[in-house]
Order: C-alpha cells, then structure tokens, then sequence
C-alpha cells in the first residue's frame, strides 16, 4: 500500500468517526437526557429478522424489554409483537451544529418498543445515544486543546529560534522545565485549584484552557529546530539582504517548513488531551453530569457490579479507542510522507 493510499484510508476513516459525532442528534435514536425507569441497565437491544413463529422478515425488527420480577438489571423479550425498524424517523428535537434545528433521527421504532442499540445506563438513558454526544464533548475539547497548544508552540518556537541570543535561552529553559513535568499530575494540580461549583459550559473552556497550556513545550521545540535550520538558508539570507522584513521572512520562507510538523503534532496531541479531559471527568474534576462526556459516561464503571455485570457500559471506551487508533493512524501517515519529503 502506498504512502498517498494510507494517508487517504486514515483521513477518509476520522473525517467519518468525526461527521457522525458531528451528527449526533441525527445518529442518535433518543435524547441524552430522555430516561427510562423501567429499563435501568438494559442490555442492547437485540435485531431480529426471524420472528418466533419462524417467519422470515425483510425488514429488521426488535421485541420489546420486559424487567423480570425475579432480578433486578435481568430482561428478557417479549415475543408477543414484532416492531419494526423504521429510518429516518421522527423523534426529539435536536440541533446541528447549535444552529439548525431538526427532529428526523436516522432510525426508530414504534412504542411501547425502545431500540437500544448499546444498551442503558442506570437511569435508563440511551447509552449509543449519550456516546454520541458525549463525543461531542471529549472531541471538542481535544481540538481546541490542541489548537491553543499549537499557537502557543508555534509563537516561542517561531521567536525563539529565529531571533536567538537570550531569547532562545529563557524560551528553552522554560520549555524544559514543562518537559520534565509530569503533566497528568500538574493538570490534577492545576484543576483542583479551580471551582468546583460552575456551569457545565464554563467547566469546559476551563478544561480546554488547563490542558491546551500545558502541552505546548514540546511543538515549540520542534518549530525551534525548524526556524533555527530555515533561517539560515541561502534564499532567506538573500531575501533578508534586499531589505524584506523579519514579519515577511517568518511568513514566506520559514512557516511552511513547519506545516508538516504541526499536522503530525496535532494527530498526536488531539488524542491525548481527548484521553485528558476524560480522565478528569472521570475523576469528577471535568464536566459533570447530566451533560454527557465520554470520561463521566465511564466513571459509571467505578461501581464495581456495573464493570462486572454490565458489558455494555464499556462502549465510550470503545469509542475513545477507535478515534485515538484514527489519529495515531494520521500521524503515523503524515509522518512517512515527511521521512519521504513528500510534505
């Protein structure tokens, strides 16, 4: 398989794990919010195309959940009717990005009958549906992590390298002081230190703000590393000696040389500070309940009958898994592309 043929496959597989977080309200069956007390820890709902009679469907279909009496979180199917699943469906409200409103869902069924797809936590809510949007969440914060980070790398290791002298040396020093530091500790450190009691909104761009400044020294080195080798080349010494200035030297001749090292940061930064965001809200220091992250969907798994008993329950950490391997994927991509100077 071809460089350019990995690339592709790996964009192709995030740009998709992406739009479908994206489009979550549409995905999703249910609401985050919408409980169900009768099905506290329901197991996924199982889809049929042969029904109890033997008769085969063309139409896929689910039976309803019935909680037996004699167990609690135990349910078994009731066969007496056959719900079929129906797409594109009409179901709750739900907005697209914030802005556009909607309530088609991409697929239902019929009442009494829930589809559950990936069962229900304790309170009977949607688990698919509440990954789905939790995604949104962890996702996010992720990117506008790492896009504060890489600013941040991108301005001390622009100056740093390009302008030298005691520069270079306060910016360095300071950049192996945040190195050395063992950031899961210092992001526990610095959160604790925050309040506790704040919106779910603001406890976000807080999260987002403590981690996108932790993570920059290692970008700014390697931007350093670039500067320091482009700025000496004979084309910049050439644009430099007929007067261009320092601003349009950076802009022309130095910062694309940092472009390919950046993507590769920001493939490998993404799925770390997604990973950071849901180790503090499963530690209940990130954003809480009732609005859903991938880390306080799992803090559920602290309970130790959940873990033991509830399979299902692991499904944000599937989640979490295959859009990390995403990004690595890229990285790794983007990275033999560089080796090649294909970038």
């Amino acid at each position: 398989m071809t460089k350019t043929r990995k690339v592709a496959i790996s964009v192709v597989a995030l740009v998709a794990i992406h739009l479908v977080i994206f489009f979550a309200g549409f995905v999703a069956p249910y609401s985050p919010a919408e409980q169900n007390r009768d099905h506290p820890f329901a197991p996924p709902t199982r889809i049929h195309f042969v029904d109890s009679r033997g008769q085969l469907h063309f139409r896929p279909f689910v039976y309803r959940w019935l909680a037996r009496e004699d167990g609690f979180g135990e349910y078994e199917e009731a066969r007496d009717h056959e719900y079929p699943i129906h797409l594109l469906v009409e179901g709750c409200d739900y907005k697209i990005g914030g802005l556009l409103k909607s309530n088609v869902h991409l697929l239902g069924v019929e009442a009494p009958a829930r589809i559950f797809l990936a069962g229900t936590d304790g309170y009977g809510r949607d688990l698919l549906s509440r990954t789905l949007y939790g995604g949104q969440i962890s996702l996010a914060a992720g990117l506008l992590a790492t896009l504060i980070s890489l600013t941040v790398g991108l301005l001390i290791g622009c100056i740093s390298g390009f302008y030298g002298s005691w520069v270079d040396e306060s910016a360095m020093r300071l950049v192996e002081l945040f190195l050395v530091l063992p950031w899961l500790y210092l992001l526990l450190a610095v959160r604790s230190f925050l309040p506790l009691q704040i919106s779910p909104v603001q406890t976000f761009f807080l999260l987002i703000a403590v981690i996108g400044t932790i993570g920059w020294a290692r970008p700014a080195r390697l931007v350093r590393g670039i500067v320091l080798s482009a700025k000496s080349r004979t084309y910049v010494m050439a644009s430099r000696s007929f007067g261009a200035s320092d601003l349009h030297i950076l802009r022309r001749h130095v910062l694309p040389h940092t472009y390919g090292v950046l993507l590769t940061q920001a493939a490998l930064l993404v799925p770390q500070y997604v990973i950071a965001e849901v180790t503090l809200s499963f530690l209940g220091l990130g954003v809480n309940e009732p609005v859903p992250s991938w880390g306080n969907l799992l803090a559920t798994l602290q309970q130790y009958n959940v873990l033991t008993s509830c399979w299902w329950m692991l499904a944000p950490a599937v989640a979490l898994v295959i859009a990390s391997l995403g990004y690595l994927g890229v990285a790794n991509a983007i990275h033999e592309r560089l080796q090649s100077g294909s970038i």
